[in-house]
């Protein structure tokens, strides 16, 4: 698999020419990890890039849905997902955003995943697998070694992901205490 830092924009400086650069197409890059992904684009970009609102709007409405009123999309500044730390990255189907998700640094050599989401009209077909291989393979690039996250108890489906993917469970670290957390070993050959 070539290294995402030999595509286009990933080079010098946090995004290169626009803020929003292609990493390569599913199928070339990571094959079908997740699942039938053909045809679709996986994009490095800045949260604050206009092609993640619909993600953000999105992931909001869940949250609000499943928990009621909550403030968790102002817990992170979209500053901290920006490069040399950081990554955001969406799959995209033909300029529509499908799933995304980023990594930001929590510890020297441990990363956070944060803002996962796949558009209710795409879920169970793989496309988070997609997401979270490609911020895997971001987190290596950058260094780290361990990756971490949490999600609520009221998203079973996040929980069972996770957990099928080998990622174990940890205690909550977050500001929220019924969380529920999970961590993930990146293996040294893979760095």
């Amino acid at each position: 698999m070539a290294e995402l830092a030999d595509a286009p924009g990933l080079g010098p400086g946090p995004f290169g020419g626009g803020g929003s650069s292609p990493l390569a197409r599913t199928s070339e890059r990571f094959g079908k990890p997740g699942g039938d992904n053909r045809g679709m684009e996986l994009q490095y970009v800045r949260l604050s890039h206009p092609v993640v609102a619909p993600l953000l709007a999105g992931l909001a409405a869940e949250y609000e849905h499943r928990y009621g009123p909550v403030d968790e999309m102002s817990l992170a500044h979209p500053d901290e997902f920006d490069p040399p730390s950081g990554a955001f990255v969406v799959l995209l189907d033909d300029g529509r955003i499908v799933a995304g998700g980023g990594i930001r640094r929590r510890e020297d050599d441990i990363c956070e995943v944060k803002r996962m989401w796949t558009a209710p009209t795409h879920r169970r077909q793989g496309h988070a697998v997609t997401i979270l291989a490609a911020l895997e393979t971001i987190a290596r690039q950058r260094g780290y070694i361990t990756v971490q996250l949490e999600t609520g108890p009221a998203q079973p489906e996040a929980i069972a992901l996770y957990e099928h993917l080998g990622y174990r469970r940890i205690a909550a670290y977050g500001c929220y205490p019924d969380a529920v957390g999970f961590e993930r070993d990146l293996a040294p050959a893979d760095r």
